[in-house]
């Protein structure tokens, strides 16, 4: 009988836990860019944002990417009815 089992079928699995949060467009705003708010929709700022790090650690700079992304998903969807 051969027991020459590979290794790899033994060493420990890793696991990397990634904290994700949900969050509003609105939030993202008002804590980096609030006087932006009058200038978005309603329907803009009720945008779902998932973070894969949480709201926490977000830079300002993402936030204003994830603004002008959100932005431009709102403009195209009116272009596409």
């Amino acid at each position: 009988m051969n027991l020459n089992f590979n290794s790899a079928l033994f060493e420990k699995e890793r696991v990397i836990v990634v904290e994700m949060e949900t969050v509003k467009l609105s939030a993202i705003v008002m804590r980096w860019y609030p006087d932006m708010i009058p200038f978005l929709k309603q329907d803009e700022l009720n945008s779902v944002i998932v973070l894969r790090d949480g709201l926490s650690i977000l830079e300002p700079e993402d936030a204003m990417d994830i603004i002008h992304y959100s932005i431009c998903e709102h403009q195209n969807s009116a272009y596409l009815q």
